[in-house]
């Protein structure tokens, strides 16, 4: 099996895909070409040659305010109205044929990667989830993402920290 992530494309036959989440599976199959191009979201798919997508997370910029961070983090950094620059792995899935073979992780890795690369150019203080469940929050926590003092459905991984994770791979 030969994964190979690209962006998403006309050409990539969405129709396949399910991850067993309707709401994902549907936004997948009807939104994410169109979020694509409206630059709300960039879309990324893991294909392999005979199953066709195996997965896909999108990609969007997003904004920290100071309250919404620890205060461990929230104090050692400058007092900015305009708030905090982040980046949001806003929507990540794996077909059920990958199921049980770590292919999440494969794909939060690729996700980052993407996002570090960006933060040479683009400044990047964390990597925002939102937590669909328990069981994905678990998921995002095994991988060192932490919760919001105050919501804890939505978790964060400093730069900082995911720079260091991956140079322990």
């Amino acid at each position: 099996m030969a994964i190979v992530f690209e962006a998403l494309g006309k050409h990539h036959d969405r129709s396949r895909f399910s991850c067993g989440q309707a709401d994902l599976d549907g936004w997948f199959r009807r939104r994410a070409g169109q979020d694509d191009r409206r630059d709300v979201a960039r879309v990324f798919v893991a294909t392999d040659s005979e199953l066709g997508i195996v997965g896909f997370y999108s990609l969007s910029a997003f904004k920290l305010e100071l309250g919404e961070l620890p205060d461990e983090i929230a104090r050692k950094l400058p007092r900015y109205e305009s708030g905090y620059p982040a980046a949001l792995v806003g929507r990540l899935a794996r077909d059920v044929r990958m199921r049980g073979k770590g292919f999440g992780e494969v794909l939060m890795v690729d996700a980052i990667r993407r996002i570090l690369g960006a933060a040479e150019t683009l400044a990047v203080l964390a990597i925002i989830v939102d937590a669909k469940d328990e069981r994905a929050a678990a998921f995002y926590k095994g991988l060192g993402f932490e919760p919001f003092p105050r919501r804890p459905d939505r978790l964060f991984l400093l730069a900082s920290s995911a720079v260091r994770g991956l140079e322990k791979m």
